[in-house]
C-alpha cells in the first residue's frame, strides 16, 4: 500500500472518530442532571425568565435537532456561544490556546532530542553506569503522578528556594516573556513522557543493534555510528514514534493538570472554570478540540511509523 493511500485511510478514519466522539460528549452533555437554563437563570429565578432562557438556548428543541445543527455548526467553524459570557465559543478557545499551544509546544520540542539521546546513550553503554542511572532515574520519575511532582517542586525550589516563580499570577499574557515561569511546569509535563520514550527507545536499539542487518552493514566496512545512527536508530524509532502520540494525548490531560498546580490561564484553566460554571458549549467545544488533536497526533505517528517500518504499519 503507498504512503498516500494509507495516509487517506487513516485521515478517513480519523473524521469518523471525530464525529463519534462529538457524539457522544453531545449525548453526556444531555444526561447531565438539572437544566442551563436554571442555572443561569441565577438564584431567584422566574419561570419567566427561564423560559426565555430556554428559548435563547434552544433548549426547547427536540435534542435530535439541536445535535444536527451543533455537528453542522462544528463542520461550518461555528462552535456557538458561551452561556457565561456572551462571546463566541471560538473567541474562548482562541484566548485560552496560546498559553496551552506554548506549554505543549516546549514539550513536545524538548521531548523528542531529550528522550531519543537518553535511549540511544543507554542501548549504547549497555549494563554500564549511565545505563543504570538512567533506567533507576527513570522508574523513579515514571512512579511520580503529575500533580504530587508539580507541589513539591514548586515547594522545594519556587518557595524554599526561590528560583523560580511559583505561579502565573500576574504574568504577562505572553509566558515566553517570562522564562522562568516555564521551567517547573515543562519539568512536570516531560518528566514521565522522557521515561516512557527514552526505555522504548533503549529496547529498540538494543534489538536492532544485535540483528542480522546491523552485524551485515558493519561487515560492509560502516562505521560504528553510521550503523547506529542510519541503520539501526529508524527501526528503534518506530515504536517509539507510536509512543510519541500517546503521549501527545496525554498531554491534553496533563497540561490541565499543569496549569490547574501553576495558576496558567490555558485550556485546562478553561475546562476547570467552564465545568464549575456548566458552560455546556464550551465543554462540548473543547472536548472536540481534544479529539481532534488526538485524532491528528495519531495520524502523524502512523505515517512516521509506516515511512520507518512500513510491512508492521501496514498490518493495523
Amino acid at each position: 500500500m503507498s504512503l498516500t493511500r494509507y495516509a487517506l485511510r487513516r485521515l478517513l478514519l480519523g473524521v469518523v472518530q471525530v464525529v463519534a466522539v462529538a457524539t457522544l460528549v453531545f449525548v453526556l452533555t444531555e444526561a447531565l442532571p438539572g437544566d442551563a437554563a436554571v442555572v443561569l437563570a441565577g438564584d431567584i429565578p422566574d419561570e419567566e425568565r427561564i423560559s426565555r432562557l430556554r428559548e435563547a438556548l434552544e433548549l426547547d428543541r427536540p435534542a435530535v435537532e439541536r445535535w444536527a445543527g451543533w455537528l453542522a455548526g462544528l463542520a461550518g467553524g461555528d462552535l456557538g456561544g458561551s452561556l457565561v459570557s456572551g462571546r463566541p465559543v471560538a473567541g474562548v478557545l482562541a484566548a485560552g490556546l496560546p498559553p496551552t499551544l506554548v506549554l505543549a509546544g516546549l514539550t513536545l520540542l524538548l521531548l523528542v532530542p531529550v528522550s531519543v539521546g537518553a535511549g540511544v546513550a543507554a542501548a549504547v553503554w549497555q549494563g554500564g553506569l549511565l545505563d543504570r542511572v538512567l533506567t533507576t532515574v527513570t522508574v523513579g520519575l515514571y512512579a511520580i503522578p503529575e500533580f504530587a511532582l508539580g507541589v513539591v517542586l514548586v515547594a522545594l525550589f519556587a518557595v524554599r528556594l526561590g528560583w523560580f516563580p511559583p505561579t502565573a499570577v500576574g504574568a504577562p499574557a505572553n509566558l515566553l516573556e517570562q522564562p522562568a515561569l516555564l521551567v517547573l511546569p515543562l519539568v512536570v509535563l516531560l518528566a514521565r513522557p522522557v521515561c516512557s520514550i527514552s526505555r522504548l527507545v533503549r529496547a529498540g536499539m538494543i534489538d536492532a543493534l544485535g540483528s542480522g542487518y546491523v552485524a551485515h552493514a558493519r561487515r560492509l566496512g560502516l562505521s560504528l555510528w553510521r550503523v547506529r545512527l542510519a541503520h539501526a536508530l529508524p527501526n528503534a524509532l518506530a515504536p517509539a514514534a507510536q509512543q510519541l502520540a500517546r503521549t501527545a494525548d496525554w498531554l491534553l490531560g496533563g497540561v490541565i493538570v499543569v496549569e490547574s498546580v501553576f495558576v496558567i490561564p490555558g485550556l485546562g484553566t478553561l475546562l476547570n472554570d467552564s465545568v464549575a460554571a456548566r458552560d455546556v458549549p464550551v465543554i462540548q467545544a473543547l472536548c472536540v478540540l481534544f479529539a481532534a488533536t488526538t485524532v491528528a497526533a495519531n495520524l502523524a505517528a502512523d505515517l512516521a511509523s509506516y515511512r520507518l517500518a512500513p510491512a508492521a504499519a501496514g498490518t493495523r
